[in-house]
């Protein structure tokens, strides 16, 4: 593509099915996070304590990096951390690999946790699970190619 294409695609008014998409991939992100706030609150715990705990039940992460995952400062990082070890969810070990680094690490009873919030994710299984294998793997390549893009 020329830049003088690309430029005009840029100012170009997108057409009508491409903003009902947006509106609708819109939709559907509100009502996971709402779903996600219900299940988080199942267990006392914050959307954003929820989203953090399920990263950490991933893999140990440094606090810069949950930052960026998370879309937020590393002092917000910082409390909600704070938060999880205080409950016994998470803690803070050194990085084997650079051991001036934190990382944040999901404890056993916070890996149980996240299962649960998993688990209790009506989003996963009521839309999605209305939807085909073929469906369902049309849809998350889909969605892997809007995100590359």
């Amino acid at each position: 593509m020329s830049s003088s294409q690309s430029s005009a695609a840029k100012t170009r008014r997108p057409d009508a099915l491409t903003l009902e998409v947006v509106e609708l991939i819109g939709d559907v992100v509100a009502r996971f996070y709402a779903d996600y706030e219900e299940a988080a609150g199942e267990h006392a715990l914050t959307g954003a304590q929820a989203r953090l705990l399920s990263l950490l039940s991933l893999e140990p992460l440094p606090m810069r990096k949950l930052a960026q995952k998370l879309k937020c400062e590393p002092s917000n990082v910082t409390g909600i951390v704070d938060r999880l070890e205080a409950r016994g969810l998470a803690e803070r070990r050194p990085d084997p690999a650079d051991r001036r680094v934190k990382l944040a690490a999901a404890t056993d009873e916070g890996r149980r946790v996240a299962g649960e919030l998993r688990d209790g994710l009506r989003f996963a299984r009521e839309p999605l699970a209305g939807l085909s294998d073929a469906e369902r793997l049309s849809l998350r390549d889909l969605l892997r190619r809007m995100l590359e893009a």
